[in-house]
């Protein structure tokens, strides 16, 4: 990992490209790469996988380099990993801190109301990121709104939107659901299937 942020470092002072770069021209490769990585999952090939994440592992590196040149709060890789552990030794208490649990539910319960402590948020949607697909998005909303107590409804349509538009997105929304209820990723499921539909095609040409 050293000898890896080694070449970082030297990228960023030596290679033009690698000069000019900024979070916003690295955000589209970031995306990238993580899809990428997807890519590597579903298609059970764990020499892709291994690759993929390294590209990814670079791009998390390379923003950190970034950070640190910031004349006013600069922080780097060593700041990233510092923070990222404070965070998983404070949010597994039954680990770190002796904490008896009953099982993977109470953990769950326990990871909400400990990440709430950490962050004050006025809505229970704070902090879903709107970039998200829709389907994944959609996903991550009911499940806000399920822990906080809430009962997913239909939107009461406040756009203008086609009638076929409304009852579309009704139906996708409420396959979501479904698909939570059976413990099914609704984002994945669509995506692996577009995987075999393209195999099938590509197959076939």
């Amino acid at each position: 990992m050293l000898e890896l942020v080694g070449v970082m470092d030297r990228l960023r002072r030596e290679c033009p490209w690698d000069q000019q770069q900024t979070h916003e021209s690295l955000a589209p490769y970031l995306l990238e790469e993580a899809h990428e990585v997807l890519e590597g999952l579903d298609g059970g090939d764990r020499s892709a996988l291994r690759e993929e994440l390294g590209d990814l592992l670079l791009q998390v590196l390379f923003h950190a380099r970034i950070a640190q040149e910031h004349p006013e709060d600069p922080w780097g890789i060593d700041e990233v990993a510092g923070d990222a552990r404070t965070k998983m030794v404070h949010r597994h208490p039954h680990v770190f801190a002796g904490r008896d649990v009953s099982g993977v539910d109470e953990v769950a319960a326990n990871w909400e109301q400990l990440k709430a402590s950490e962050k004050a948020r006025p809505s229970v949607l704070d902090g879903v990121p709107p970039s998200l697909p829709a389907l994944a998005r959609a996903d991550k909303v009911l499940g806000r709104l399920e822990r906080a107590g809430y009962e997913p409804s239909e939107p009461p349509g406040a756009m203008r939107r086609s009638d076929a538009d409304r009852a579309t997105g009704t139906a996708l929304l409420a396959q979501v659901r479904e698909a939570r209820a059976a413990g099914v990723d609704a984002e994945g499921a669509l995506r692996r299937t577009l995987h075999e539909l393209e195999s099938a095609v590509r197959a076939a040409e």
